[in-house]
């Protein structure tokens, strides 16, 4: 199914529900979003029992256009340039909040900044129209779980946990935006996740980025200011073993280019990053079989472009995890 080929009548179905507080899932470029008003503390609430995520993981306010950015968080000249050149598209901006901002203060963590994205999808931007208001949509799957890019993984993660899922098809891009850090006043942006909008597309834009402070990417340390950004995140239940050049008995294979074997899956035989992304946590899913694998061999990706994303997901999925 195509984003056109979703209903005028399920586009107000689901606006009606958030409006109401209700959680209905929905596709963006990027993953699937179980999405709620980010207007109301109950609704954001629930998106967190749903999910079982930490409470201090704050959320990201998708809204329809710049205006409606600018209504929730203080875009400086540099912001403007970054949401004229990237919105809508996968790139989230933390940005400070607006003293009168509705976003509810458990959406953001209690922080002083807010995290906005402006989505591509065309079901994400007639939902986001219908109802109105920013919508805090995290990955539609359990806390720390594979993020899902088809409605099925959605149904398959939540259930009855939400009232409705959209399905407009799988996603284009497969793996969350690139969030950047503008908070921080006169310091260099930090790149706090990277995402399909690269390094490289960024910096021209608005000079060198800082990395995401270490103390970030741990569990006990800081609260992130950001989604997924805590060290163990987007976990298959079977571990993960990265830069593998082949499996192990009992392991499945995720290659990177040919794949032989009959328990290898390859996230772009021909080597190429844009259709690893997009294949990544869907054939992470896949391969997430413990009744028949020990755990996931996982071949090396070049850290170049897109392949710094995928490595971080990567990286994420393969850590330790939390007791």
């Amino acid at each position: 199914m195509s984003g056109s080929e979703v209903s005028d009548a399920i586009i107000e179905q689901g606006a009606a529900l958030l409006r109401a507080g209700r959680l209905v899932a929905f596709p963006t470029e990027t993953v699937y979003g179980l999405g709620g008003d980010a207007t109301n503390d109950r609704a954001v609430a629930a998106i967190f029992d749903a999910k079982g995520r930490p409470r201090f993981n704050p959320l990201i306010a998708h809204v329809a256009d710049i205006d409606a950015a600018s209504r929730l968080a203080v875009l400086d000249d540099r912001a403007t340039r970054l949401a004229r050149a990237f919105w809508p598209g996968p790139l989230t901006l933390v940005l400070p909040r607006r003293g009168d901002s509705p976003v509810s203060l458990l959406a953001s963590a209690g922080l002083d900044t807010v995290a906005v994205r402006v989505p591509a999808h065309p079901v994400a931007q007639r939902l986001l129209r219908a109802a109105g208001r920013p919508i805090a949509a995290p990955s539609a799957n359990r806390s720390g779980r594979v993020s899902p890019t088809t409605a099925d993984h959605v149904r398959a993660e939540l259930g009855d946990r939400v009232a409705l899922v959209i399905d407009g098809g799988p996603c284009r891009v497969g793996i969350e935006s690139t969030v950047l850090d503008l908070g921080g006043g006169d310091r260099h942006p930090a790149l706090l996740r990277p995402g399909a909008v690269t390094r490289e597309a960024l910096e021209p834009l608005v000079g060198p980025l800082a990395d995401a402070p270490a103390a970030a990417l741990t569990d006990e340390d800081a609260a992130p200011r950001a989604p997924g950004m805590l060290a163990s995140h987007y976990a298959p239940s079977l571990p993960v073993r990265l830069d593998a050049t082949d499996a192990r008995p009992g392991e499945a294979y995720l290659a990177f280019g040919p794949a032989g074997a009959a328990e290898a899956l390859s996230l772009s035989r021909g080597g190429d990053l844009v259709e690893a992304a997009a294949n990544l946590f869907a054939m992470l899913r896949m391969l997430d079989r413990p009744e028949a694998f020990t755990g996931i061999a996982v071949a090396p990706v070049p850290e170049t472009g897109l392949g710094a994303a995928i490595n971080d997901r990567l990286r994420r999925a393969a850590a330790p995890r939390p007791s």
